[in-house]
């Protein structure tokens, strides 16, 4: 295996000889010469034989290993002996490293076109600043070529407004929708200008644009017959910018439905009507038909349950002759009035909720089955000393009035929002 020169390393596959390599903090230095075949004149392309002098350009070149690098080349210049040729004298240029009045070899500057097409200035300057790459904004803009304009317009075009210092000058892009890609770009957003190009583009069948007027104005002058749509992007724009604009105007009110509606509210699960505990007579009443009907199926007579269990015969046949539903009915006839105490989760979640009527209260349990009076219940009300705990209401912004004087959205007062063009 042969040995490899620096040539190869940094300037592979190009006809020149590296000098000396010089290397600094700042960056790498390589000296080199052309030793190319003789070049011939860029104009009339007769080859150069004598040589006029010798001179050395910089070029910068990609960077190594993190580190910028400069080319110092010697290059040589030539006489034009054809004697119609206007040109006396002309540089040789080596291939794949050195362009015309360039100060960027081909290589780097195939890079920085890279970088430009696909970030643009600012992000792309940025990014060759990280790269150690000595390249601007607008010198990054300026290395875009642009593209061909075809003869015949697009069949869909998009026409479009674009900044180019906003506030300043603007422009018009157009591009062809089917395709999405740019067509040509005009240097303002006049209608006159936008007119002159379809007339020297004729072929475009829909035109999908904003709604700008002049637009509009220049399509109906040069290209009467093409069918003008709004696109979708536009569409949103306008939508949401009017739906922005109604939400300002309503906005007190609606703070207050969605503050409403975001209040959390305690869940009711509705209780079932409670059950009243057994009184003492009704305990004693089953106790004693259970003994009774025990020992009459034991064969014992009445007259001896009557003395085992202390009670009257009369008692005894009632109850071997009644039902026992029948018996507890007619004990609860005497039992006595007591106070809601069944009923106090009830009436406390009730209470919560917010109502503190002793009377709505009175009549609530009343309907779950409460007998007594209504004066147990005020003891309970009046002994709780608190209201049901209720939020403070965050306090709302002025109202923006609309042009009609209602400050209510269309869900609420039901005015129609009509949405301007």
């Amino acid at each position: 295996m042969g040995a490899v020169g620096v040539e190869d390393v940094l300037l592979p596959g190009i006809d020149v000889h590296v000098t000396a390599v010089r290397v600094a903090a700042e960056g790498a230095v390589v000296e080199a010469s052309a030793c190319g075949g003789t070049p011939s004149c860029p104009d009339c392309g007769c080859p150069g034989r004598r040589i006029h002098s010798r001179y050395t350009r910089r070029l910068a070149e990609r960077p190594v290993v993190g580190r910028r690098l400069v080319i110092s080349l010697q290059v040589r210049r030539f006489f034009c002996e054809r004697r119609t040729c206007n040109r006396r004298t002309f540089a040789e240029q080596v291939p794949d490293l050195t362009e015309r009045q360039r100060r960027h070899s081909v290589g780097l500057r195939r890079w920085m076109r890279t970088i430009a097409t696909f970030l643009g200035g600012r992000p792309g300057e940025r990014l060759c600043r990280t790269l150690q790459l000595p390249a601007g904004r607008t010198h990054l803009l300026g290395l875009l070529t642009a593209p061909a304009v075809p003869e015949q317009a697009p069949r869909v075009l998009g026409v479009d407004e674009f900044a180019f210092r906003k506030g300043w000058r603007y422009g018009t892009v157009l591009a062809d929708v089917e395709a999405a890609h740019v067509v040509d770009v005009l240097p303002d957003r006049d209608a006159v200008t936008f007119a002159d190009w379809l007339r020297e583009h004729p072929g475009t069948e829909t035109i999908c644009r904003d709604r700008v007027s002049a637009y509009s104005s220049a399509v109906r002058d040069a290209a009467p017959d093409a069918q003008e749509v709004a696109d979708r992007w536009h569409l949103l724009a306008n939508l949401s910018s009017a739906v922005e604009k109604t939400r300002h105007q309503h906005r007190h009110c609606l703070r207050k439905k969605a503050e409403a509606d975001a209040q959390p509210r305690p869940i009711i699960n509705p209780l079932p009507p409670p059950t009243l505990p057994p009184t003492k007579i009704a305990v004693r009443t089953r106790d004693r038909y259970a003994d009774i009907h025990r020992l009459l199926a034991e064969g014992r007579s009445v007259s001896a349950i009557a003395r085992l269990l202390h009670l009257d015969r009369k008692t005894v046949r009632r109850f071997r002759d009644t039902d026992l539903d029948q018996l507890l009915s007619s004990s609860r006839h005497g039992r006595p009035k007591g106070g809601p105490e069944p009923f106090t989760a009830y009436l406390t979640e009730r209470f919560t909720d917010g109502v503190t009527s002793p009377t709505d209260l009175f009549r609530e349990i009343q309907q779950r089955g409460y007998q007594g009076s209504d004066l147990p219940v005020r003891r309970y009300v009046a002994g709780s000393g608190r209201e049901p705990s209720n939020p403070p209401a965050a306090p709302s912004p002025i109202p923006a009035r609309s042009p009609s004087g209602s400050c209510c959205p269309a869900t609420v007062c039901g005015r129609t929002m009509k949405i301007s063009s």
